[in-house]
């Protein structure tokens, strides 16, 4: 019954640490090797304007996140302006506004976006929402009849609006057409122009505006898109082509016919657009895709406390795989230790020091300290002014170390103080009760198999994977943990038994 519990126990803690780990990995998209880096955009617009000691204010259209695009980080960066950001019509617009400006002013807005498949879809739109476009004289005449001759020519929305695309497309060879386009045609004329005609059919439409990021780098401008309601949804059409589809790459800043900055109070406005490819190391982004799609979980994950703190645990959660390490040397190989959690404490050290030098300093302070807490075993002292004086003795021990190491030109010697000097102070203490009790081979033995032991979790505790999997997603430590309670019901043979006993095994 107490096995079936255990096992149990473990299976549920393995369980939710494998549960989490997939959600985060897969869902978050948190990175599953070291050193992985994910492709972002860097954009910027900046607006420029001249302001005459009037109140100023200036609307921009900013992008949200939609079914391609996240936005991880975004920035307003102005002198003196106040900042605000509304939603209308399904667009973001942010408000700069100041009471008095004068002079040349320049306002900044900066985005780290990145393309993902998690953001969510544009709402619906009604059909009441269109109003048909009022046309006079020849333009009424030239819109019909190309509404005419496409709608002869298609069965469907879908049909109607690709032969109206195809059509517009022809604008000099159709004098309809080129009536609509005024005698010059542009992209987002045309759309326009396909939009007004489609009203007539109270079908909605709607001119999005928007980057190619994969297409454009550097400065860049809004390029124009197509979009159709089709009795259920909002769904993208090429305007040259005519393809039903929103390219992967295609960020959408705005929707409607508005121009991307509305500017009150300035003159002389100029806005420039620029977009950058950056490669950044995928944790970093992971952490702010994080705190975008779940922060419920964000707020009670290691990424929400300060930075020091997170530091701190960048090395605590290293622990585990070095206490590891201690039960299979202790429970399975047989390795003898002084305490249980000292040689973990000094593979922690080690990672300042490097393992030969650690392992020198150690060995060094310990001969030392052990040298003078024999003598202070002639003068019978009480246990704990004893360990008071041995640990005093360590801390001088260990700054003449570093002083002598300094003056040699090994600054190694300079980390000697990361040694956990209570540590030191008990293993000192235990190694000569040892010596005294059980002799030196005793004493010896457990010293080397206490270092060894720290050595080799040392080593463990270095390899990259296994740092980057148990800071990155400290749930495994549930896997962990359920692994080492189920060594805690272990009563075979230690290896080391083996050997011990192997006479008796050939008899």
């Amino acid at each position: 019954m107490k096995n079936r519990h255990l096992y149990i126990l473990s299976s549920a803690l393995a369980a939710l640490g494998i549960l989490i780990f997939g959600y985060k990995a897969f869902y978050l998209g948190f990175p599953v090797r070291p050193g992985e880096l994910t492709s972002m955009w860097e954009i910027e617009i900046r607006i420029n304007f001249f302001a005459t000691e009037r109140p100023v204010k200036a609307l921009l259209y900013v992008p949200g996140t939609t079914m391609n695009f996240s936005i991880l980080n975004e920035n307003f960066i102005s002198r003196g302006y106040g900042v605000s950001i509304s939603k209308s019509e399904g667009n973001r617009q942010v408000a700069w506004t100041k009471r008095n400006a004068r002079g040349q002013q320049t306002l900044y807005y900066r985005a780290t976006v990145e393309k993902t498949a998690t953001g969510d879809v544009q709402p619906s739109a009604r059909k009441t929402d269109v109003e048909p476009h009022k046309f006079e004289g020849a333009d009424l005449e030239a819109a019909a009849s190309i509404l005419q001759d496409a709608r002869q020519k298609s069965a469907d929305i879908v049909t109607l609006v690709s032969q109206l695309v195809e059509k517009m497309e022809d604008y000099e060879n159709d004098d309809n057409v080129n009536l609509l386009m005024k005698g010059r045609y542009t992209l987002e004329r045309k759309i326009e122009s396909i939009i007004r005609i489609l009203s007539l059919e109270y079908v909605p439409a709607r001119m999005v505006h928007g980057l190619r990021l994969d297409e454009q780098y550097g400065e860049a401008a809004p390029l124009p898109w197509l979009e159709i309601f089709t009795g259920d949804r909002w769904q993208a059409v090429d305007p040259v082509t005519g393809a039903w589809e929103l390219p992967a790459d295609y960020l959408i800043l705005w929707r409607g016919e508005h121009k991307l900055v509305h500017l009150v109070g300035g003159e002389n406005l100029d806005v420039d657009i620029n977009v950058k490819k950056v490669e950044l190391e995928s944790i970093t982004a992971a952490h702010a895709r994080e705190k975008i799609i779940s922060p419920d979980y964000w707020k009670y994950s290691i990424s929400n406390l300060p930075l020091a703190t997170q530091k701190v645990y960048s090395i605590l959660l290293l622990v585990p795989l070095g206490v590891f390490v201690l039960v299979i040397m202790r429970n399975v190989i047989g390795i003898k230790t002084f305490g249980t959690f000292m040689p973990v404490l000094i593979a922690l050290s080690f990672r300042e020091t490097r393992l030969l030098a650690g392992l020198i300093l150690f060995m060094i302070l310990v001969t030392l300290g052990l040298m003078i807490r024999f003598y202070l075993e002639r003068l019978k002292l009480l246990l704990v002014p004893r360990l008071a004086s041995v640990l005093v003795i360590v801390i001088l021990l260990m700054l003449m170390v570093s002083i002598i190491s300094h003056n040699l030109g090994f600054e190694s010697g300079l980390s000697v103080g990361l040694f956990p000097m209570v540590i030191m102070t008990m293993t000192i203490e235990r190694m000569s009760v040892v010596w005294e009790e059980r002799g030196a081979a005793e004493a010896i033995y457990q010293g080397v198999g206490s270092l060894f032991t720290a050595a080799v979790a040392f080593m463990v505790m270095s390899i990259g994977i296994l740092e980057h999997y148990v800071t990155v997603f400290p749930e495994l430590l549930f896997v962990l943990l359920a692994v080492i309670m189920l060594f805690g019901r272990y009563t075979g043979y230690r290896l080391l038994e083996l050997f011990r006993f192997r006479t008796l095994a050939g008899s």
